[in-house]
């Protein structure tokens, strides 16, 4: 309980910390900063509310308890009160508990078509668009920042940004980040005139996109930069300039491309975000592997040749093979509808958690 005091004393103090940057006209015009503090405050706001109730429930429980002994009326309300402090505790150290420090950050995800031609890319198409109504759904926003289509509309590559709408403390991280991985379907091809149900795969790679330049900086001789026209299906421009921008990060042979901005260099300075963010997540990786040798690998593992999920059509079921978690509602999974997995997925992450501590 001790330590549960003084980590509540220490959100206090960095809470009322902020409060005041934030109230300091210098702070306002600084954007970035006031961004990065806001998005603390978000993250803070849950326990401070939870806090400040259990303070009160716990005087309001003091006084019943006193009065109890003259009225017998307020025995029933220190035994309401007695229950409503328990819940709130439980509450309040679920907050404190252990989590992943980029969860309230926005994401960068990657959709590749695996092996499975055409009928690979629609796949990665149905995938883009379940992401793109989640968001939807859940306050957030996407935006398309480079892609690459097949003949039938598909997708053979898709970056995609997506970020709240408002700081939280559960960001785009705390959910898109469990899809890092191959994702394998089965089902009839529409290019399939025999009707047989064939596997192909689509492969997701998730990084959080966070407000600090990280540890590391890019050099510019370790980089080139392409400049081409952007084009839509089969390849017709789609705009007559060449605004488009093609990244190629020359010591690890990681690209980055983006053609959403009208201009060059907005679509580079974009391009270096994204790269800069897969650096990072590289970076985390190698941490991550190094610190998971004799250990359990988490539920998010980013091992990108793991096949985390089955979508069988035939059978409308999707299976999530990291937990066990077996659903027949792929229909309304694909249309957006990933309530029930992800909080199955943040349990067990959670579990996890509270096993390493």
């Amino acid at each position: 309980m001790s330590s549960h005091v003084s980590a509540v004393d220490d959100v206090v103090s960095e809470y009322q910390g902020i409060e005041a940057q934030m109230a300091d006209p210098e702070t306002a015009g600084d954007q970035a900063l006031f961004r990065k503090l806001s998005k603390r405050y978000a993250e803070l706001q849950p326990i401070i509310k939870v806090n400040t109730e259990l303070v009160s429930t716990r005087a309001d429980l003091a006084d019943a308890r006193e009065m109890a002994h003259e009225d017998k009326e307020f025995a029933a309300e220190a035994e309401r009160l007695e229950a409503r402090a328990v819940e709130l505790e439980e509450e309040l150290a679920d907050l404190l508990a252990p989590r992943d420090e980029h969860d309230g950050d926005d994401v960068i995800l990657e959709i590749k078509a695996g092996a499975g031609g055409e009928e690979a890319a629609l796949f990665a198409g149905d995938l883009a668009r379940m992401y793109e109504r989640y968001a939807d759904k859940h306050g957030f926003t996407w935006e398309v920042l480079g892609l690459s289509e097949s003949d039938l509309g598909g997708v053979k590559d898709m970056t995609l940004s997506i970020r709240a709408k408002k700081p939280s403390r559960d960001g785009a991280w705390s959910v898109f980040k469990f899809e890092g991985g191959v994702h394998r379907v089965q089902r009839i091809p529409v290019t399939e005139s025999q009707g047989r149900i064939q596997t192909s795969a689509a492969g997701v790679m998730v990084f959080p996109e966070t407000e600090d330049a990280g540890e590391i900086t890019i050099d510019d001789k370790d980089i080139r930069v392409d400049v081409y026209r952007a084009s839509g299906k089969g390849g017709q421009g789609v705009n007559t300039t060449d605004s488009a921008v093609r990244i190629t990060h020359l010591p690890t042979g990681l690209i980055v491309t983006c053609q959403k901005e009208r201009s060059q260099i907005q679509n580079k300075a974009r391009a270096m975000q994204v790269l800069q963010a897969r650096l990072e997540q590289m970076e985390r990786e190698k941490a991550d592997a190094e610190a998971a040798e004799g250990r359990a690998a988490q539920v998010r593992t980013m091992d990108r040749s793991e096949r985390i999920r089955t979508y069988n059509w035939p059978e409308n079921r999707i299976s999530d093979h990291r937990i066990g978690f077996k659903a027949n509602n792929l229909d309304s999974v694909l249309d957006g509808n990933l309530d029930d997995l992800f909080t199955a997925l943040k349990a067990a992450e959670r579990a996890e958690r509270l096993e390493a501590e």
